[in-house]
């Protein structure tokens, strides 16, 4: 019951994105400008293993599943039932020190790099969040970019519009988008949480999307179900470290 109960649940989020949307971004995002999300150094892993084994707090999840961080290296959290991969919830660490543009967009909004700084303090985690905002418009300016030279008119990009949440003891963003066939269906559906503790930018991510290699779900009906769940594990995680 309690199953049939979240499927319908995640089956109404799906349908309720716009399906006559275009390219639309946030009101926050300038309206003709796309931005190349660059390419930024991450944290290594090769020899602090998983990092989900440090920051995972409550593994909520589904009756029947089981989530736990992958074995390995790669900062991956598995999401299994009876023995079986279902999905996997990836996430990526960026220093601030080799991440010039999102320096560049805090000492925009008038916020200090300094190490001294609290990041931590309720007043800067609140300035942070029209910067996070800033960085999820770019993030999806690109998307949509790269959506529309692969798919051209055949997909309709469609934004979900970007909501403050608490990731562990930081204030995020919970953001996501999917594309749409024109003729019915779901082409692709990506779940996102970003957020900022002073010297290093978190992002976790999720999808149900064949072209992406790691972070995704083999099937749509799985991701709508574990959904709801995934908004918990990332406000209970240990974060920041």
């Amino acid at each position: 019951m309690l199953r049939l109960y979240h499927l319908l649940l995640g089956s109404i989020l799906l349908v309720s994105i716009p399906v006559g949307a275009k390219f639309v971004l946030p009101q926050f995002s300038p309206p003709a400008k796309v931005v190349k999300t660059p390419t930024i150094a991450k944290l290594p892993n090769s020899n602090q293993g998983n990092i989900w084994q440090k920051i995972l707090g409550s593994a909520a999840a589904p009756t029947n599943w089981q989530v736990a961080p992958c074995e390995g290296n790669a900062p991956l959290l598995c999401v299994s039932s009876k023995g079986k991969r279902l999905g996997t919830v990836e996430i990526n660490i960026y220093p601030l020190a080799n991440n010039e543009d999102f320096r560049k967009k805090l000492l925009a909004a008038g916020i200090p790099t300094a190490s001294l700084v609290d990041y931590q303090s309720s007043k800067y985690q609140t300035q942070l969040l029209p910067v996070l905002k800033t960085w999820v418009a770019d993030h999806y300016a690109a998307f949509a970019k790269d959506r529309q030279g692969k798919y051209g008119k055949q997909i309709i990009f469609s934004a979900y519009p970007p909501q403050p949440v608490p990731i562990g003891k930081l204030q995020g963003i919970r953001y996501g988008f999917a594309g749409l066939k024109q003729q019915s269906g779901v082409q692709e559906q990506h779940i996102g949480h970003v957020a900022f503790d002073g010297t290093k930018l978190y992002v976790i991510t999720t999808a149900f999307d064949t072209g992406t290699q790691t972070g995704k779900f083999d099937k749509l009906e799985d991701l709508a179900i574990f959904q709801p769940y995934l908004y918990a594990i990332a406000a209970d995680l240990h974060l920041p470290q």
